[in-house]
């Protein structure tokens, strides 16, 4: 069938959800007056221009980086609809601000951080391959410990249940079954493309990649951790695009660490969340494929733009 060659794609937003099939993006936000807004958007990838960056690994690194950037910009939308007709309005330099500190803390205490601690961690440990295991699970345990501390701010929480929304959406859509909030609401919040998953992966390649180049001095663990960080991308972007179109016991196996990191990251929506999901899937459906559903209330109609 047509909507078994689509690859869905999304991501939770401030009071919202954006979805994305292939260069079709949609951005559905719950405004305060309680009514759904939805903006289409085009977004194409640099490598419909440049064919070579489709090929495994350089095609990792560029879903990350276009991540990142479709991330930044759905982002500003959602805020912006948020805050629509509050006296604190989002000034234009604030959001980009906000993403490259967000970005270099990313970087900073996720990689960094651990290797930085193993200096005084380390002592009487003289095995490459146990010291980058050991900074490996320590970054892992600031990674899970990060996730618990944000899960516990409302806020966030909310995130994490527009998150749930997304699978719950993708996967009704996946089955092959109308996109209702009944019949979303039967499905798991947790899927095996989440970026959820691919971060756990990331920190796997890591291990197993800084581990080829033995333990040199501080400075140099570090350097070497950064120029690597585009190929512990694009290894881990294969596994997780693996995982997503294959289901055997090795990409179960895969699968499953992720899987259970995402019920940290997900949480259970509520109805009124689920609608927002499906709102932003349907817009980006081809219209032969899925009708608009019927059964969102009246008191939730949505508006529409397209840029």
């Amino acid at each position: 069938m047509a909507e078994e060659r689509l690859s869905i794609g999304g991501q939770a937003v401030i009071e919202g959800v954006m979805m994305r099939n292939k260069a079709n993006v949609a951005v559905a936000v719950r405004q305060e007056k309680g009514n759904i807004f939805v903006q289409k958007m085009q977004f194409h990838s640099i490598s419909e221009r440049y064919p070579l960056l489709k090929w495994p690994l350089f095609r990792g690194v560029v879903a990350f980086v276009e991540a990142l950037v479709l991330g930044y910009r759905t982002l500003t939308l959602s805020a912006e609809q948020v805050l629509e007709g509050e006296e604190e309005e989002l000034k234009g330099w604030e959001l980009p601000l906000t993403m490259i500190i967000s970005l270099a803390a990313g970087i900073g205490l996720f990689i960094l951080l651990p290797t930085v601690l193993m200096k005084y961690l380390s002592q009487g440990l003289e095995i490459p391959i146990l010291l980058n295991l050991c900074e490996g699970l320590l970054r892992l345990l600031i990674f899970l410990g990060y996730i618990l501390a944000i899960s516990s701010w409302k806020e966030v929480r909310r995130v994490f249940e527009y998150h749930g929304a997304e699978h719950k959406a993708i996967a009704c859509f996946e089955a092959g079954q109308p996109l209702t909030v009944d019949n979303a609401r039967k499905y798991s919040t947790l899927h095996r493309r989440c970026g959820t998953s691919f971060l756990l992966i990331v920190m796997v390649i890591s291990i197993l990649l800084f581990s080829f180049f033995g333990w040199p001095g501080l400075w140099q663990r570090i350097l070497i951790r950064l120029l690597l960080l585009p190929l512990v991308a694009g290894i881990s972007y294969e596994g997780i695009k693996l995982a997503g179109v294959k289901d055997n016991i090795f990409t179960r196996i895969l699968s499953q660490p992720g899987l259970w990191l995402q019920r940290l990251t997900t949480k259970k929506p509520a109805d009124d969340q689920l609608e927002v999901a499906i709102s932003a899937l349907q817009a980006v459906l081809p219209a032969e494929i899925m009708p608009v559903s019927e059964d969102i209330p009246d008191n939730d109609k949505r508006s529409m733009e397209v840029v």
